[in-house]
């Protein structure tokens, strides 16, 4: 989860991720944020792209929410065909474009600095598969549910079939059943406090774009 503060006598500490797997495994990626901003624990992270399955060739990943970025250099170390990484705050946004330029994987990564409700709702999507990962700040659970349901409602009539929505949330914040609107189900699998809810857009005539099946037993 990643969420940030913004604020007055907001402050900030050095935080380092690395790139657990993929042509980019062991880089590291060096942050400054605010205290308040955890990003994805690296457990998490093995899990969701363990779920998600070792090929995404021909898949563009979208990093909603990136923070640190480190899920999407994640994807573009695995092998995603082009990763866009949402942000709102510039100073996050430049660190990330840094990185891609250091990591030499411009061709791979492109960083939109805005914010993430209004980039949804104007969102084109592409021809192929995508991966859309959504994990918003704390306080959007209670201020913005109604804004990031809509969200995810978006995502779910505009994806290709085939797509995966994966939101992050917490044990500890109740915001009852995500939309579902298909009838298609959210497979939720619980690391801890933190929790990944998995959706898949049918596509009977394409390979599922997860290595696990979905609408199993949640995993603890």
């Amino acid at each position: 989860m990643e969420p940030y503060f913004l604020g007055i006598g907001r402050y900030f500490v050095r935080t380092e991720v690395r790139v657990v797997s993929g042509i980019l495994r062991g880089r590291k990626i060096e942050f400054e944020v605010n205290p308040l901003m955890r990003p994805t624990p690296q457990r998490v992270r093995e899990a969701l792209f363990s779920i998600l399955g070792v090929s995404f060739n021909g898949i563009g990943f979208y990093d909603v929410f990136a923070g640190t970025g480190v899920n999407g250099f994640e994807a573009i170390s695995r092998g995603a065909s082009k990763t866009t990484f949402i942000e709102r705050d510039f100073q996050l946004a430049q660190v990330i474009e840094r990185y891609i330029k250091k990591f030499n994987v411009g061709h791979l990564g492109h960083v939109v600095c805005t914010d993430a409700y209004r980039w949804a709702a104007r969102w084109i999507p592409a021809k192929e598969s995508s991966i859309i990962f959504i994990s918003p700040p704390f306080i959007d659970y209670k201020n913005q549910l109604d804004e990031l349901f809509s969200m995810i409602r978006s995502f779910q009539e505009k994806v290709q079939p085939g797509s995966v929505v994966v939101v992050q949330t917490e044990s500890e914040i109740p915001i009852g059943d995500l939309p579902d609107d298909a009838g298609t189900g959210w497979d939720i699998r619980k690391y801890g406090r933190n929790e990944l809810q998995f959706w898949v857009k049918n596509d009977p005539n394409a390979p599922p774009a997860v290595s696990e099946p979905v609408n199993d037993e949640p995993t603890s």
